[in-house]
C-alpha cells in the first residue's frame, strides 16, 4: 500500500520513492496492448487538439515521465498518467514506461484526482465531482479534503456548491460553453428552472459573468411571486373610448399607485390647443354620452 503521508505531498512524492521503501517495483517499458484505463479516472474527456499535440511530442522525444500503474488481473491498469497514455496509443508507441506499484482501491481515485489538478487538467465540474467521490468513499470532511489537496476550506466549498447546478447545466460546464463564474452567478437562483433558463440565455446570448450576475435576481422571481395586475374597471375603457372618439386622440384611463387618471396623447401645440378648444365646448354639454 502506498505510504499516506506521500498522498499529502502529491506525485512528486509519490514518483520519487525508491523501491524499497514503497515495494513499487523499478521502472519498466509496458505493452500498450497490457494497459487498461482507470473506470474511476474523474477526467472524463481530453481535449483533442491538446491530446493531438502531446502525441507529436511524444513521437519526437518518446515519454518524457512514466505512467503509473498497479497490477489488475494480468493487465495493468492506469492510476495516473491516462493522457500520456492516450497519446501514446496515438502515436502508435507499442511499449510506454510505467512505475508499478502496489495501491489499494482507496487511494486509486485520490491519486488519479491529485494529478489531474496538479496540471489543471479538470473542468470545474469534473472537480466537484472528484471532490464529492472522495468525500463519500474515504469519510473525509470538506476540511480534511482541504489539507490533503493543498487548497483552502472555502475553495472546496465553493467547488461542491457546482454539484447543486441542475445535470443540464452541468453538461454545458463540462462541455465549456459556460464558466465557472457563470455557474456561481447561476447559483444566486433559487430555481431549478430558473437555473437551466438563465444558462440557456448565457449560452446563446454568450453573456459574460458580470451580465449573468446582474440578470440573476430577473430568474428569481417565481410565478407564485409575482402578483396578477387587477384588471381595469369596465367604465374605464368606455370612458377611453369615448374620450378617444370625441379627441381624435390615443386615451387612457389607468389607476397609477391608487390614484386614478386619464392620460391624453397629443403631437405638438396646435393639437394640444384644439383638444383644449374640443373639451371646453364640450363641457357645455350636460348629460355624460358615456353612461349607461
Amino acid at each position: 500500500m502506498a505510504k499516506k503521508a506521500a498522498l499529502g505531498k502529491g506525485l512528486n512524492a509519490l514518483f520519487t520513492e525508491t523501491a524499497a521503501e514503497s515495494g513499487s517495483e523499478p521502472e519498466a517499458s509496458l505493452p500498450i496492448t497490457s494497459i487498461v484505463t482507470n473506470p474511476d479516472q474523474p477526467r472524463k474527456s481530453f481535449d483533442e487538439t491538446q491530446l493531438s499535440e502531446l502525441s507529436d511530442s511524444i513521437k519526437q522525444n518518446g515519454v518524457l515521465q512514466p505512467i503509473l500503474v498497479r497490477k489488475k488481473g494480468d493487465k495493468y491498469e492506469i492510476v495516473a498518467g491516462e493522457r500520456r497514455y492516450q497519446a501514446s496509443k496515438l502515436a502508435g508507441l507499442k511499449e510506454i514506461p510505467a512505475i508499478v506499484r502496489a495501491i489499494d482501491d482507496a487511494e486509486v481515485f485520490q491519486l488519479a484526482l491529485i494529478e489531474n489538478l496538479q496540471r489543471s487538467d479538470l473542468t470545474p465540474i469534473e472537480e466537484a465531482r472528484g471532490y464529492r467521490q472522495l468525500l463519500d468513499t474515504k469519510g473525509l470532511t470538506q476540511e480534511g479534503l482541504a489539507k490533503i489537496l493543498s487548497k483552502s476550506r472555502s475553495a472546496i466549498a465553493n467547488t461542491l456548491r457546482l454539484m447543486d447546478l441542475p445535470q443540464e447545466v452541468q453538461d454545458m460546464m463540462e462541455e465549456g460553453q459556460i464558466t465557472a463564474g457563470h455557474a456561481r452567478a447561476i447559483l444566486a437562483v433559487p430555481t431549478e428552472e430558473g437555473r437551466i433558463k438563465l444558462a440557456q440565455k448565457v449560452v446563446v446570448e454568450n453573456l459574460t459573468v458580470r451580465q449573468t450576475e446582474n440578470l440573476a435576481p430577473l430568474f428569481s422571481v417565481t410565478r407564485d411571486e409575482i402578483k396578477p395586475k387587477n384588471p381595469a374597471p369596465q367604465y374605464f375603457k368606455r370612458a377611453a373610448r369615448t374620450l378617444r372618439q370625441a379627441l381624435d386622440t390615443t386615451v387612457k384611463v389607468k389607476q397609477v399607485r391608487g390614484k386614478n387618471k386619464i392620460e391624453i396623447e397629443f403631437k405638438d401645440e396646435d393639437d394640444l390647443a384644439r383638444i383644449i378648444d374640443q373639451l371646453s365646448s364640450s363641457s357645455q354639454t350636460q348629460e355624460s354620452p358615456w353612461e349607461g
